[in-house]
């Protein structure tokens, strides 16, 4: 007699006598196991909590299935896993280990009130589209969009969690400012053609110290570089001068931000600042003796030479004075590369190598936290129709990375992941297959015997737990 062929099996290549067969019937397993370690991040700083508090609910209390912390953690805690669409939430959310990091009680979604519900214990594409379209102006008049979100919230919110990664107040915080392209490809609201990224992009502003992030924020495309810039430095500088009244501020930036109103602000607040100042052709021939001493170097049979000068410049009509210009005259088998900053920091403070090698080019770092937030946390998943909408999308994305950053930078510490990526952190530590038993009292994870990261979770959930208050 033959056997009846199981269209839902998968056929694969036979080892020995053996066939090999797979299924997705398997039960309650979860790829996710290591979701349990964002739970115990998020506990050291109530991040989650906090963030959902930026909110304000105005659903009916008895009707209510998911509140608005469980539906924001759902959200982050998925970017954080690696899942970046809306779509991904109506599989996930049958995932009993999901619900439990999410703070779900009926893990196994047997109480829900509609019988088509039952199985799913979170909160589905349509439920979290609601609350991603929060951003823009709802209420409890409004049909659907009854959770609102308070933007000055959120960008205090991540000042704090900043603040709060300091045990005692430093000597000195470095805050770098940059601006990068978020790609659209369709009819998204605020939608402008850029001619230097050539392409229809926004032009989020990003203010990072160090690997924590500040301040998030979507600009159109067409706003003026330094749009948004003193308003969220205002803030910082507020909260810092407030908490820290003895720590130096430094701020760095590439020449998109070296304009006199920012540079006045600074100033006018004794904040420090190195911008990186375009050339031009005075700045050119006041640095042509010590280029032409750098090419005389390298003629004689020397490698690449840099040499370095303190200028005094002033433009002709946009600043309001004179400033210290740093100029590097490099000159390589490339040929001369002339290079400018310009800054607030006195001789006795830096000289000019030091103004520009050790205060000024370490900003490239800031680069890999943008990829972070950009490819592997999707901040640039900004496709919903909605201006306001894709600014909550990068918050969401911005939280996620605080959380991740915690997990670093407090689980991870003494290890050698304390520096790792977004990315490497998710396949070495979250992404993890586990059995979930779900009985009356308990929820057992039986994580894969063969992980060959045993030693290191461990590790990491007792300094979490250690941290936690």
């Amino acid at each position: 007699m033959k056997t009846e062929c199981n269209s839902r099996q998968l056929e694969f290549q036979e080892i020995g006598k053996h066939r090999v067969v797979a299924d997705f019937e398997g039960g309650t397993i979860t790829s996710d196991a290591g979701a349990l370690l964002l739970q115990e991040a998020d506990r050291t700083g109530g991040v989650l909590k906090r963030f959902a508090a930026c909110f304000t609910d105005h659903r009916k209390p008895g009707q209510i299935e998911h509140s608005v912390e469980q539906l924001v953690a759902q959200r982050v805690i998925g970017l954080c896993l690696g899942y970046e669409d809306l779509n991904d939430h109506d599989f996930l959310r049958k995932d009993p280990l999901l619900a439990v990091v999410c703070g779900q009680q009926d893990v196994e979604g047997r109480r829900r009130r509609r019988s088509r519900d039952c199985g799913a214990a979170l909160a589905g594409k349509s439920t979290l589209n609601r609350l991603e379209l929060a951003a823009r102006d709802g209420g409890a008049a409004h049909r659907y969009r009854k959770i609102v979100a308070h933007p000055y919230r959120i960008e205090e919110l991540l000042i704090d969690l900043f603040l709060e990664q300091y045990s005692e107040p430093p000597e000195e915080i470095v805050v770098d400012l940059d601006g990068t392209d978020d790609p659209l490809h369709g009819n998204q609201e605020g939608r402008f053609f850029h001619g230097y990224y050539d392409c229809w992009c926004y032009l989020p502003l990003y203010i990072f110290c160090g690997p924590h992030l500040v301040h998030a924020q979507l600009r159109r495309s067409s706003c003026d570089p330094i749009e948004g810039v003193i308003p969220a430095l205002a803030m910082i500088y507020g909260k810092v001068a407030s908490r820290w009244p003895e720590t130096r501020m430094l701020i760095r930036g590439d020449g998109g931000f070296c304009r006199v109103e920012l540079m006045s602000f600074c100033e006018g607040r004794g904040i420090d600042y190195v911008f990186g100042l375009p050339k031009n052709s005075v700045l050119l021939n006041m640095l042509a003796p010590v280029m032409k001493a750098s090419k005389a170097d390298y003629v004689a049979g020397g490698p690449a030479v840099r040499r370095y000068a303190d200028l005094e410049y002033r433009t002709t009509r946009s600043w309001n004075k004179s400033r210290r210009v740093v100029g590097k005259a490099e000159y390589s088998g490339e040929g001369e590369n002339p290079r400018f900053v310009v800054t607030s920091l006195s001789v006795a403070q830096a000289d000019a190598q030091n103004v520009y090698e050790q205060r000024y080019c370490p900003r490239g770092d800031m680069e890999n936290r943008i990829k972070e937030q950009q490819l592997y946390l999707f901040a640039d998943r900004t496709s919903t129709a909605l201006f306001d909408a894709n600014q909550l999308r990068l918050w969401f994305s911005s939280i996620a990375y605080v959380l991740l950053n915690l997990l670093r930078s407090v689980g991870c510490v003494g290890t050698e992941f304390a520096v790792a990526q977004c990315h490497t952190l998710r396949l070495r530590l979250l992404k993890i297959g586990a059995l979930v038993k779900v009985s009356v009292r308990r929820v057992v994870i039986h994580m894969a015997s063969g992980y060959p990261y045993q030693s290191l979770f461990r590790t990491v959930c007792v300094n979490l737990r250690a941290a936690a208050p």
